[in-house]
């Protein structure tokens, strides 16, 4: 009689056991079936055709900007005759969608260096025409990559968009001005493409 309770206990135990994983996988799958990935914060069908990805690429890496930019007011090389402000260097932390540092920016030239050491240069392409005065306009970029493994070693694009600041160049620039620096600072999205 004794053996053959023990049986039932540990029978009826074993049995509780697995009705709780199977409620508590099934309440598990419910629970992750409601929770949505993160959205994307770009879409490619509201942007300047200019500055649009070619088809045959998908997203790589998707970051948000937050850095500053480095100018100095001086002859401008492309314009003979003329002065202004020219960029000399940037300088920004890009974040990953969780909020998370993943890449630097750098230059010149335009670099992007991810914490598991791939990088990719970048050579402006395109611009679009800039949204408010103030802010740097859209850009696309082709890329470089370096020949660390990683994030980065495949992105053929690096767009720029979502911007806000970075072209407040009110400050004076004239003949007498050469030499005269100006900080700005500015946010973007940076979103890197790769060949699909």
């Amino acid at each position: 009689m004794k053996s053959t309770h023990n049986t039932l206990w540990a029978y009826s135990k074993s049995a509780a056991v697995t009705v709780a994983m199977v409620t508590g996988t099934a309440a598990l799958m419910v629970a992750c079936s409601g929770v949505a990935p993160l959205p994307k914060e770009y879409s490619q069908d509201r942007l300047d055709p200019t500055v649009t990805v070619p088809p045959g690429h998908v997203v790589a890496l998707e970051t948000t900007a937050s850095g500053l930019l480095y100018y100095e007011c001086r002859a401008n090389a492309n314009t003979a005759g003329t002065i202004g402000w020219v960029l000399v260097r940037p300088e920004a932390d890009l974040l990953d969608r969780t909020g998370k540092t993943v890449v630097k920016y750098s230059g010149p030239p335009a670099t992007w260096t991810h914490i598991d050491g791939s990088s990719v240069v970048g050579t402006q392409v395109a611009l679009a025409p800039r949204v408010g005065a103030t802010n740097l306009p859209q850009q696309l970029s082709t890329g470089a990559p370096g020949a660390a493994p990683g994030v980065l070693q495949n992105v053929s694009y690096i767009q720029r968009v979502k911007t806000k600041g970075g072209q407040d160049l009110s400050k004076s620039c004239t003949q007498a001005d050469i030499g005269d620096k100006l900080t700005t600072s500015y946010q973007a999205d940076y979103i890197f493409w790769k060949p699909a």
